[in-house]
């Protein structure tokens, strides 16, 4: 069954359908999340909402886009809205303190990749912690579109129609930010 039929099955009230749907893009929404929001706890909120405001909208969904187009705004939408309410209230640092001194939560998160050439994970491991600085002195939309275009491979086109702006304002906006990211990295690229 192509996505098309999925869609409409889902919207006709197929569970099997909406089910799947969820599967197809689960990893990529929490994956977004996590990334943008910097916290498990706040991106596994953002994932839930986002597809409770799917199943609930699903039915209006008339395909003037694409499917994760619509979805990744809902995504982004929620995200935007979950880091503007973070900057009102006190924030919690991902660094907690331990008796074998601080511990960056961040880092406890478990990397898939097996690595068996510590030099390599060192240097992985110093890229990592830099581009996630820079990411951090982003502006959230800069840190958006730039996490969109490299981690989602997503087009200029559908971001731009993600975050409700042009194509041009995408790639400006893209733009500035592989411009932060270069000159911060670069003796590593």
């Amino acid at each position: 069954m192509d996505e098309a039929a999925l869609i409409r099955a889902a919207q006709a009230g197929d569970q099997d359908a909406f089910e799947r749907l969820v599967r197809d893009y689960d990893q990529n929404v929490l994956r977004l999340a996590m990334n943008l929001l910097r916290s498990p706890e706040d991106a596994h909120d953002v994932y839930q909402e986002a597809f409770l405001r799917v199943y609930r909208n699903l039915p209006n969904f008339r395909f003037d886009c694409n499917f994760n187009t619509w979805l990744y705004r809902i995504v982004t939408n929620l995200c935007l809205d979950h880091l503007r309410k973070r900057k009102v209230r006190k924030t919690e640092s991902s660094v907690v303190e331990t008796d074998e001194g601080p511990i960056d939560r961040m880092d406890s998160v478990p990397e898939q990749r097996a690595s068996s050439d510590p030099q390599r994970a060192l240097l992985s491991s110093e890229l990592r912690g830099r581009i996630q600085q820079v990411l951090a002195c982003m502006t959230p939309r800069e840190r958006l579109v730039f996490e969109l275009r490299h981690f989602q491979g997503m087009r200029l086109r559908a971001i731009g129609e993600s975050l409700g702006t042009t194509e041009e304002a995408a790639k400006n906006c893209l733009f500035r930010a592989t411009q932060k990211m270069r000159s911060a990295l670069g003796e590593f690229v």
